[in-house]
Order: structure tokens, then C-alpha cells, then sequence
């Protein structure tokens, strides 16, 4: 027959200590074994480039945008007066009424052939005489000051 030997409730408390000691003292690291790990400390992103600002017009791009506004309304006047009015502002915007408008008729390679050459003053007079604004701006050249020196237009499609 095989012996029992009974464990006493203190041996066997003796027993778990033991135990427990040596579990801890094989751990590699002194921390508790119940704390958890500190999260790794992330590195924040650089904030984005602020976006670039909105380019603004050229002036180029401002005088064909009044331009084509002055032809417009000269073109839709409802009566001569109004007319003259629109076309008198339309000539603060130039050097002088002689300021030269040459309109394309036709292009091939680069080539331009144009119409007969007019002042502004009397293109801003047919456009209230005919009621039809037939053609846009394709070039503008300005002066130092920022007035209109030259125009070239071309007809819509």
C-alpha cells in the first residue's frame, strides 16, 4: 500500500507562496505583471500645407471681363441714351478713342488675316447702332498705366 502523507493547509499555503515568488522573480521586467503596457507615444502627423491661395485675375483678365460686360449692355441698350452713357465708361478704360481694334476674319497656321482696322470709338458706335455683339475679346494689350493700348477681337462660333 502506498502512503499518504496529508499536507498540512500551512505547508500548502507555504507551497503557493513559493510559488508565486518564484513566478515573479522570473519575470525578465520589475513591472507588475497586472499593469498594462503604456501605449507607444505616437508622433502627430505635421499639419497639411495650408492650401495656396486662389489665384487672383490678371489685369488683363479684369479689363476683358469689363470689356465684354460694356459690349453687352451697349449692344442690349434700350434706348441711344443709355447707349451713349455705356459707351462714354467703356472709354475711360482705353488710352485714347483712337485706341486701335483689329478683328480676326479668319486664322490657318498661325496666320491672321483681319478686317478693315477701326477705333474703339467707332466699334462701341456700330455695336449701338446694330444691336449685336458678334464678337469676343481674344487679345488685350495695356499700357503702364492699365489701359487699354490695343484689342483684338474674333468672331463667336
Amino acid at each position: 500500500m502506498k502512503k499518504r502523507t496529508i499536507l498540512s493547509p500551512v505547508s500548502k499555503i507555504a507551497f503557493l507562496a513559493l510559488f508565486v515568488l518564484l513566478s515573479m522573480g522570473a519575470c525578465k521586467s520589475k513591472k507588475k505583471v497586472v499593469a498594462p503596457a503604456p501605449a507607444p507615444a505616437t508622433e502627430q502627423a505635421p499639419p497639411p500645407p495650408p492650401a495656396p491661395a486662389p489665384a487672383q485675375p490678371s489685369a488683363e483678365e479684369v479689363a476683358v471681363g469689363k470689356l465684354e460686360n460694356y459690349f453687352s449692355s451697349i449692344a442690349n441698350a434700350s434706348n441711344v441714351d443709355a447707349a451713349n452713357r455705356t459707351i462714354n465708361e467703356a472709354l475711360n478704360m482705353f488710352t485714347n478713342k483712337e485706341t486701335p481694334v483689329l478683328i480676326v476674319i479668319h486664322e490657318e497656321s498661325g496666320i491672321k488675316d483681319y478686317d478693315e482696322p477701326t477705333t474703339i470709338e467707332k466699334y462701341l458706335h456700330y455695336l449701338k447702332d446694330t444691336k449685336k455683339n458678334l464678337n469676343f475679346v481674344s487679345d488685350i494689350r495695356l499700357d503702364n498705366s492699365g489701359r487699354v493700348s490695343e484689342l483684338e477681337l474674333r468672331r463667336r462660333k
